[in-house]
């Protein structure tokens, strides 16, 4: 895949991701990187379809979790197509706002449903696409709730209740713990600037192993 890195921002509501997303394009952009953001659900417009359906609050049918999880990955398979690996291949770097890592939080830990089978779909879908840094916004779901609320109407995910977030934190978390050299947790309770310090840091150094690829 050339120089292409895939670098993607996780964590629940309101923790800062596309604040992150800006922080990096700018640092991509002042070092002349080329580089594609990108969002999940969505990316594409066949999987930004998808995501009006999953987040849309307005269905009086309920969605069932396994729906939830199979209409993130048919999103996932044409936004991987059509975006994340021609980029890659290119030689950009893609920066995406959620990503694989968020269905282990979102349909493993939030809806219960079993890791082995979104590792099957992941193995299936995403193969080699796989995200060589990740950063972690980690803070309370219910700070992360109120922060949310400020911008407008819940969506469907966003109208879950708190417990529902606990558990999309804690898989975060064990995420994190089982890929501890590629998913970097911080603390989105820090001010922005500590949080951008320690971004471009990161990125520095991921940088100098890509000069080194």
């Amino acid at each position: 895949m050339k120089n292409g890195r895939l670098i993607t921002v996780e964590g629940i509501e309101g923790a800062g991701k596309s604040t992150v997303v800006g922080v990096i394009r700018d640092w991509l952009e002042s070092r002349h990187i080329p580089c594609v953001l990108t969002r999940e659900p969505g990316g594409t417009p066949v999987a930004e379809a998808i995501r009006q359906i999953l987040l849309s609050p307005d269905f009086k049918e309920s969605i069932q979790s396994e729906t939830e999880l199979l209409l993130m990955f048919a999103g996932r398979a044409q936004h991987i197509s059509e975006v994340v690996a021609p980029a890659l291949a290119a030689g950009k770097w893609v920066v995406s706002d959620r990503y694989l890592d968020a269905s282990y939080a979102y349909q493993g830990g939030g809806r219960g449903l079993p890791f082995e089978r979104i590792q099957w779909l992941e193995h299936w879908i995403a193969g080699a696409c796989q995200p060589e840094l990740t950063f972690l916004l980690d803070l309370p779901p219910a700070v992360g709730l109120a922060r949310a609320k400020k911008r407008g109407p819940h969506d469907r995910i966003e109208q879950e209740r708190l417990d529902f977030f606990e558990r999309v934190r804690a898989a975060y978390l064990i995420r994190a713990g089982q890929f501890p050299d590629r998913i970097m947790v911080v603390d989105a309770l820090q001010s922005a600037e500590e949080v951008q310090a320690l971004l471009l840091k990161k990125l520095a150094e991921l940088q100098e192993t890509s000069q080194n690829f």
